[in-house]
């Protein structure tokens, strides 16, 4: 029987129209159906990878029960300690060590020796105290015990602070309160605001990397219930600290001028990227992150209670969203702060930077890469600018600190370097 069926061009058009629509659906239902497996298997896979590291890190060390604790090394303590930092808890952990330098200024006796240096209490100069400070830290964290880099940081910091210890300025229980809050509060952040908790073995390995540390910079335990008998290991160094640093908190942490007036310079750099318009959350932010004693004593009145709410949502929120939706931060994304190798002239570079860009290498993409246009925007100099105020040259670790003490202390550092090859070989500080 013939097919009179007539193919007009309106014929096809129609029957054209129809196949787009049927393909499209189609597809729709395909990438819905993908989505409703994909999805489950997304999420018991981060399940199953999000803990591997920490298991990892159990298997690698061998410190299985309390008391193997005793003889864990200054070596492997660092490298558990630097997984943390730079993989497991790399944004917590490193704000956690700016809250505790933050955090000693408010005790009295130490906000006032910073106004008598004028260091951080002068916007000219606060910038610059805060990337040396970071500086010196990150080259001890950063770098093994016994390495040169971590010994001539430990050298530096101990010979800029050693005229004002001999004098009397800076108070040695000021001294162990300090060492102690690099230990206490990345502990105490992990446990509020990450993923998961601290295990044993990586509250030791903290505990006996900061006791090591105390032990380098000359800070007597004295004042700790079992400083003159021996510490068992590093977890009873972190709890009597941590113990003793609530104590002399709630004799010593009171209200004073001088310690708002460090603060307001402090947070200025804290909220250095922060948008003009931001700046009054950004504040609020930084209220809400402190304890009622550290409030009072800073003078600062606590957020309104509906901007509190919402940002302990927000940090529940990326708690269960790190813990739940995301796999672990691969090795070759791992996060780090400065330059792993020395420069031809010995010296190193910061790789970013969250204020003035001190240390920072001028390349193009420091001077036209994303972070650079934000710093653009907010009106901020880039990596190069103004010439060598920013020292684009970078840093050397002699060097570091205020610009009176640039070229000072040689002869007392090497001393001090010599002294730290004999004691600071990464064995166990508790033998």
């Amino acid at each position: 029987m013939e097919n009179n069926t007539q193919y007009t061009p309106e014929g096809l058009g129609h029957v054209s129209g129809q196949i787009p629509r049927a393909f499209w659906g189609a597809s729709s239902q395909q990438i819905l159906t993908s989505a409703c497996l994909l999805i489950p298997v997304y999420l018991a896979l981060a399940s199953l990878l999000r803990f591997r590291r920490a298991q990892w890190l159990h298997r690698k060390y061998n410190y299985p029960t309390r008391e193997s604790f005793s003889r864990m090394t200054d070596d492997d303590a660092f490298e558990i300690q630097k997984v943390l930092i730079q993989l497991e808890f790399p944004f917590f952990y490193l704000k956690s060590l700016q809250f505790a330098l933050f955090r000693t200024y408010g005790i009295p006796s130490i906000a006032k020796v910073l106004i008598n240096t004028a260091q951080f209490s002068r916007p000219e100069t606060s910038l610059k105290r805060y990337a040396d400070t970071g500086a010196l830290v990150q080259e001890f964290v950063g770098h093994a015990p016994s390495s040169r880099r971590a010994c001539t940081s430990i050298a530096r910091t101990r010979w800029i602070h050693s005229g004002y210890r001999a004098s009397g300025k800076i108070l040695e229980d000021d001294m162990l309160y300090t060492l102690g809050l690099f230990a206490v509060q990345p502990v105490r952040f992990v446990e509020r605001y990450e993923w998961r908790s601290l295990s044993d073995l990586e509250r030791c390995a903290i505990g006996t990397f900061w006791k090591s540390m105390g032990d380098s910079l000359n800070i007597s335990y004295d004042a700790l219930p079992s400083g003159k008998s021996g510490f068992r290991d590093g977890l009873q160094w972190l709890e009597e600290i941590m113990a003793w640093s609530d104590e002399y908190e709630a004799r010593c942490m009171a209200p004073d001028i001088a310690n708002h007036k460090i603060a307001e310079q402090t947070i200025a750099v804290l909220l250095y990227m922060v948008p003009q318009q931001l700046q009054y959350l950004g504040m609020r932010f930084v209220s809400f992150m402190m304890d009622d004693r550290l409030r009072k004593a800073m003078l600062y009145d606590p957020p309104p209670a509906f901007d509190a709410s919402v940002f302990s949502f927000l940090l529940s929120a990326r708690r269960f969203a790190m813990r739940y939706l995301a796999l672990p931060r691969p090795y070759f994304l791992r996060y780090t702060t400065h330059t792993d190798e020395l420069d031809k002239n010995d010296r190193v570079f910061s790789t970013n930077w969250d204020a003035a860009p001190y240390y920072v290498k001028p390349t193009f993409r420091n001077r036209w890469g994303p972070v650079a246009w934000l710093t653009w925007v907010l009106g901020r100099p880039l990596p190069g600018d103004d010439g060598s105020k920013y020292y684009p040259q970078g840093y050397y670790t002699p060097d570091v600190g205020p610009k009176y003490f640039e070229g000072k202390g040689r002869r007392d550092m090497e001393d001090t370097m010599k002294e730290l090859e004999a004691t600071r070989r990464g064995q166990c500080p508790f033998l």
